[in-house]
């Protein structure tokens, strides 16, 4: 099917006029199935979880190639000073406005016109779009309902690379740190055990903690995002219960007991518990996605016959793609961290655009990654 640039701008347009925040993406599920219809997909499908698949069959047998997108957004805070209308899609200077354009409503709709415009009789296997939802609060957990439907050989991850291609990605655990101590009347301090000074030492000793570095992905990292006292507001008394929470950021070959070990291995840990926390999110269909929160690394080498042909396809679309990684947590970290199947990541826009004020994509970035993901399928298939 001949697709041309006022259609793939015009769906983007509508895919950011239903707005999709994670839990609620059952408008732009149902604007990308109508699309897929249109467009003759051979199986449209929604999962138990809500998420969007679509597949397109070859002429030929052969291997599956799973392009995915994420339909979630963040959300936009009230008073958040916007200058265009937040789902409006307004098109001004070569670029389209609105929350999700760039993260990542653009890479879906390309996705998706890229495989219906592809020649089937020249497919040997199969193309898959999927549409997932959830993935702003626990990445991976919905893919891997996707992929348990349509077995996957290969995954290219749609976020925003620049139009270059990714071949690894930073994961992301979520630590909490607790200590307990005992209550007493603040005007009698030392009847009691303040939680907060005994959770002091540890936070500094994890300041002074150094952390691997890889030359693809950059460093480890460990950030303090919150700490809560219990009882709180702390009328009058001494509080007895202290929780922290660590976004660590981790690289290839760290897991849930290494990144553990490492803090209950300081002294100043004497008695705090610490623990990967538990995420539990409700679909749009009413489904439950719960689980630890911690989504591995992945990289996969340069030399690797998915990334060299992925390449292939990109220079054929005449781009000069450069290799790099996400310094930011994707669906990959199911994909290729948990079930091993080799991932890359190509898209438009940048990084930077994601959760922004005034999110837009270059219309130009739109096209281009069509083609490129066009041309990746003609590659793989």
């Amino acid at each position: 099917m001949k697709l041309t640039r006022p259609d793939l701008i015009e769906f983007l347009q509508r895919l950011v006029g239903a707005p999709s925040p994670s839990g609620g993406e059952k408008a732009v599920v149902q604007e990308a199935a109508a699309e897929m219809e249109r467009l003759g997909f051979d199986e449209v499908t929604i999962d138990g979880n809500g998420s969007l698949i679509g597949i397109i069959h070859g002429a030929h047998p052969g291997p599956t190639l799973l392009l995915d997108a994420h339909c979630d957004t963040v959300g936009v805070a009230e008073g958040a000073p916007w200058s265009r209308e937040t789902y409006g899609g307004t098109i001004d200077n070569g670029r389209i406005y609105g929350r999700g354009t760039s993260d990542m409503k653009g890479a879906l709709a390309a996705m998706l016109h890229a495989a219906a415009g592809v020649a089937r009789m020249e497919l040997t296997g199969r193309v898959t779009v999927s549409a997932t939802v959830m993935e702003e609060v626990m990445e991976g957990v919905a893919l891997r309902s996707v992929m348990s439907l349509v077995q996957p050989d290969f995954v290219v991850i749609g976020e925003a690379t620049e139009l270059n291609l990714n071949i690894g990605g930073r994961g992301r655990a979520e630590i909490i740190l607790e200590a307990l101590g005992k209550p007493a009347h603040s005007s009698s301090p030392y009847l009691g055990d303040n939680a907060v000074h005994r959770m002091i030492p540890a936070i500094r000793a994890i300041e002074r903690m150094t952390f691997p570095a890889d030359p693809l992905l950059g460093p480890a990292l460990m950030v303090l995002t919150d700490i809560i006292s219990d009882p709180y507001p702390g009328h009058s008394v001494i509080p007895s219960r202290c929780r922290i929470t660590y976004d660590r950021r981790t690289l290839p070959g760290e897991s849930m007991d290494s990144v553990l070990a490492d803090l209950r291995a300081l002294p100043e840990m004497a008695g705090i518990r610490a623990s990967i926390a538990h995420g539990e999110h409700e679909t749009y269909t009413g489904t439950t996605l719960s689980g630890p929160k911690f989504f591995p690394a992945w990289k996969l080498e340069p030399d690797h016959p998915f990334v060299q042909a992925s390449l292939a396809g990109l220079r054929a679309a005449g781009l000069d793609p450069q290799l790099s990684a996400y310094r930011f947590c994707t669906n990959a970290a199911y994909s290729a961290g948990w079930a091993g199947v080799p991932t890359v990541g190509f898209g438009p826009s940048a990084e930077g655009q994601a959760h922004v004020v005034d999110e837009y994509i270059e219309i130009e970035q739109l096209v281009l990654a069509a083609e490129g993901y066009r041309k990746i399928i003609e590659a793989i298939l």
